[in-house]
């Protein structure tokens, strides 16, 4: 026999595995120190979220960004992004691991929406306030900056994951009824 569809009793350890992996996205992003932007010829000027530093080999000269109030907003957004995606995290093994709250489930797709919100907010000043500080040459956005992104992707499909679940209440309790797409004779 063949079964065609989602294994909705694994939606309820894959859902909090995905926001635990948006978490781990936003550390690394926000940890990073290898800077989000880099100067795409001479690899002499690179900015985190936190600092600017200019330089060659082991001369660098860096300089913080938390002087500046756009760089403090974007740090803070993040932050903020972080704290409640780790309280969705929380909320959604407490809702889907350790007993079935379908009733919560709505409430974590709003956090998460209000994640998204705030991180796409954080990571667009970034580079519009990065290129207006800067002018010279050209820059490219690495890899910390995509796990951002990353994670605000996560965010998206969680929201929309955790808005959805509650009308599979009984495929995810397993008490529906197994339809089948095709059955032999």
């Amino acid at each position: 026999m063949f079964r065609c569809g989602i294994a909705y009793p694994r939606c309820r350890w894959i859902v909090p595995l995905l926001l635990l992996f948006a978490i781990i996205f936003d550390i690394i992003a926000i940890a990073a120190t290898s800077g989000w932007v880099e100067d795409e010829d001479a690899k002499t000027h690179y900015a985190s979220m936190w600092e600017q530093c200019r330089g060659r080999n082991d001369n660098w000269d860096c300089k913080t960004l938390m002087d500046l109030s756009w760089a403090q907003a974007v740090a803070a957004l993040m932050i903020i992004g972080l704290l409640i995606l780790i309280i969705a995290f929380i909320v959604a093994c407490v809702a889907l691991c350790c007993s079935l709250n379908i009733s919560l489930l709505p409430f974590i797709g709003v956090l998460c929406i209000i994640v998204v919100i705030l991180q796409i907010i954080a990571l667009i000043i970034y580079p519009c306030k990065f290129n207006e500080l800067i002018f010279e040459g050209n820059y490219f956005y690495t890899w910390a900056y995509g796990f951002g992104w990353g994670a605000t992707i996560l965010s998206i499909g969680c929201a929309i994951l955790f808005c959805c679940l509650p009308r599979y209440e009984d495929e995810l309790t397993g008490m529906a009824k197994v339809k089948y797409l095709y059955t032999s004779a």
